[in-house]
């Protein structure tokens, strides 16, 4: 009852309702890309599933590894008549008798199993790669959060700045129009910039709280998460003029790995017409014995059978060529894209490097221009005109400049993620 009638007094006050909700909002985590990056591989449930994925591979190699062990099994089970069966006195059956045998079993020539435990090979290991692009695409999924959150901090700051620079000249502005020296129009005019930069401060701020949001769930936390500091995401060399690099990128190997599975499974085919063999021994024990049948035997079975007609094979052969076929297509394409995609991102980091050096030379003018028409704006050299596109032009440019240096992180981590380098 307190509770609820104090959250009531608060919410009449002024500002109450603001104040209340700012208490309420849960403060962001810091933390680093590296940091964000790792958490992001270790909670992330698809990559969870993947090592499943591994995990199931390799049951399914081992179930295909069995055709190299025999299989053994055992029986036990009590016949019961309705009299014993005999003739001259002899009982050749008994009316209760327990029979107790086991049997071993070994493929000798088993050439399609055989095929089968190396093609489940290739599947762990289409597996495994499988895993790595998942961690691949979830630590860019994770980064791309964290690169946004920066851009969102900056533009914030930039608001910030441009708030307070218009707050000071509209004090200046209120306090020349009651000393009988400035206009209402001035005042006016400067008032009308610090209204202009209120609203882009609270739109920056709701900006970087989704950015952050977006990064928690990146990130797997709780709450938001804030970026701590600048990514380092430069090359470790110069990029490789061959084409070596295409077999550092998971969905290459990838790709690959699935078409060498699938033109193994097609050099195969041959083998589901080879003979199969099979030895089998069974020993028995039968109590009480019987006149014909001793209480100890055991019998030996060495089978071969072979496929004379199968009217399936042929069509079964044509399907694992088309499939090899797709999977090589799908490499090819995928290939195309990869030399591309470096190509791209060689270009765009060369030109944004000089475009965010140039943009970032432009803000800096700007804000000397600012300062100068505001000293000149003081000394009543010129209107407030001046000083409000001044601040309009020193606004636009450091939003740029933002932009552009932004677009040179996500240029960077595109060209690690086209080389196969990211992450680490």
């Amino acid at each position: 009852m307190r509770r609820a009638l104090l959250a009531a007094m608060v919410a009449v006050l002024p500002g109450g309702l603001a104040r209340a909700q700012a208490v309420a909002e849960p403060p962001a985590v810091q933390l680093t890309f590296d940091e964000a990056v790792r958490r992001a591989l270790e909670r992330n449930p698809t990559v969870g599933q993947a090592e499943q994925a591994i995990r199931r591979a390799q049951a399914l190699l081992d179930q295909a590894r069995a055709v190299f062990r025999p299989d053994v099994f055992g029986t036990a089970g009590t016949t019961i008549l309705d009299d014993a069966r005999g003739f001259d006195g002899n009982i050749t059956q008994p009316r209760r008798q327990s029979t107790f045998n086991a049997t071993a079993s070994f493929p000798f020539l088993a050439p399609s199993r055989w095929a089968a435990k190396n093609q489940a090979a290739d599947q762990v290991r289409i597996a495994s790669i499988s895993a790595q692009e998942t961690r691949r695409q979830v630590a860019f999924t994770a980064a791309q959060s964290y690169l946004a959150v920066i851009l969102a901090r900056r533009q914030q700051e930039i608001a910030l700045r441009n708030r307070d620079t218009a707050r000071a000249l509209e004090e200046y502005a209120r306090l020349r129009l009651e000393g009988g020296q400035g206009s209402r129009l001035n005042h006016v005019r400067s008032s009308q910039e610090v209204s202009i930069t209120d609203g882009a401060v609270e739109a920056t701020a709701l900006a970087l709280r989704r950015a952050q949001e977006a990064l928690g769930v990146a990130v797997f936390a709780e709450g938001p998460v804030d970026a701590s500091g600048d990514p380092a995401l430069q090359l470790a060399g110069p990029p490789p003029n061959d084409e070596a690099w295409l077999d550092e990128r998971p969905d290459v190997r990838l790709l690959t790995a699935e078409l060498q599975a699938a033109d193994r499974v097609v050099r195969d085919s041959w083998k589901d017409w080879l003979p199969n063999g099979t030895a089998t021994f069974t020993p028995q024990y039968v109590t009480p014995k019987g006149f014909f049948e001793p209480a100890s035997t055991w019998r030996a079975v060495f089978q071969l059978q072979v496929s004379l007609y199968d009217p399936t094979l042929g069509p079964l052969k044509a399907v694992r060529v088309a499939d090899r076929e797709a999977a090589r297509l799908r490499l090819d394409a995928l290939k195309v894209q990869a030399r591309s995609e470096l190509r791209t991102a060689q270009e765009a980091v060369t030109r944004l490097e000089r475009a965010a050096a140039s943009l970032g030379r432009a803000a800096a003018d700007a804000g000397e221009a600012l300062r100068i028409t505001e000293i000149a704006y003081r000394a009543g050299a010129t209107t407030n005109i001046e000083v409000v596109e001044a601040q309009q032009t020193a606004r636009n440019a450091e939003v740029t400049a933002s932009l552009a240096d932004d677009q040179l992180r996500q240029a960077r981590l595109d060209l690690l993620i086209a080389l196969g380098r990211f992450p680490g």
